[in-house]
């Protein structure tokens, strides 16, 4: 391998990312340059200025706060077209241990996986509440169910990721690329790792957890919609079968009572049942739809590959000189 990268998004880090580069590597087995990428998602403090006087290599600055996925996504692209062969995304609260790297990208110098996620002892971190913790273990519990790989701490950003494996992520979730990103591996047939990782002290309280009732709902919402992305039609077709089953219920009631010769004074059954019955085969309809637009949303992933993967092959060529 020749180059790795190291990306950390940031947001407002001036009171955290020295600390943060102060203990990254400048050198790691297996690669001949290590540079660090800074990706400034609109900061309005110093934190440009601490990560060039950090020694940072690269910085990517958006024009406005453009949240974590797209963040991340906006290094990726950045360090591939840097030149890099692996690319280790951390955070600039320090949250994870830098020592960690060499394990973290151990897997894919050996060529058993494209992408590593680091898996945090969350049972063992003291300042993550039990409803956190409890929302982690949801988390890859919900990853593994849509995307059939098996991630200890799928919610984890420390992680290290192949250039192959990197050119086909496309992040649609604009409130946090972890869970979205190993779906997107599990379904394209990417080689994925789980390693352990060491953690740091906790510096300052976390950007996506601004109280427990907004995560536990942004956490229900992002589940949702991981099922409705990727998962549409079993989605669907399962909802369609939780309103039907009432309807059912609903018609051997009344099939009971007219049998019995009490039935005239049931038509309202019949008229509730007709109703779920008809909401159902809107959702089975729907669940269809949803199926094909996906299918239409993957074929677009494949272009965006073999566009970016075209474009950074030319940029890998030498320009010919003109005489």
């Amino acid at each position: 391998m020749h180059k790795l990268i190291i990306q950390i998004p940031c947001l407002n880090e001036e009171a955290t990312l020295a600390i943060t580069l102060a203990n990254l590597p400048r050198a790691v087995a297996g690669f001949d340059r290590v540079e660090w990428l800074v990706i400034d998602d609109g900061s309005t403090d110093r934190t440009v200025e601490v990560a060039r006087r950090g020694g940072v290599d690269h910085v990517v600055s958006l024009p406005t706060n453009q949240g974590l996925a797209r963040a991340f996504m906006a290094g990726i692209e950045a360090a591939l077209r840097l030149g890099a062969d692996v690319i280790v995304n951390t955070d600039a609260d320090n949250q994870y241990d830098a020592r960690s790297i060499p394990d973290l990208v151990a897997p894919i110098l050996a060529r058993r996986a494209l992408i590593v996620v680091g898996a945090r002892p969350i049972e063992e971190i003291a300042h993550f509440s039990p409803i956190k913790k409890f929302l982690q273990r949801l988390g890859s519990w919900v990853v593994k169910q849509a995307s059939g790989t098996v991630v200890a701490d799928a919610p984890s950003g420390f992680r290290a990721i192949h250039r192959d494996a990197a050119v086909r992520m496309n992040v649609f979730n604009s409130y946090t690329y972890t869970l979205e990103t190993i779906i997107q591996a599990g379904r394209n047939g990417i080689a994925i790792a789980s390693v352990p990782v060491g953690v740091n002290g906790d510096l300052r309280p976390s950007r996506l957890v601004r109280s427990i009732g907004s995560y536990v709902m942004r956490s229900i919402l992002t589940v949702i919609r991981i099922f409705v992305l990727y998962k549409p039609l079993r989605f669907f077709l399962g909802l369609a079968a939780l309103v039907a089953l009432p309807a059912l219920i609903v018609i051997v009631r009344f099939l009971y009572h007219f049998a019995i010769g009490e039935g005239a004074g049931n038509i309202q059954s019949l008229v509730l049942a007709a109703g779920l019955l008809a909401v159902s085969g809107i959702l089975a309809v729907g669940g269809i739809l949803a199926d094909l637009i996906a299918t239409n949303r993957r074929l677009l992933e494949e272009i965006r590959e073999r566009q970016l993967r075209a474009e950074l092959q030319q940029a890998a060529q030498p320009r010919e000189l003109v005489s």
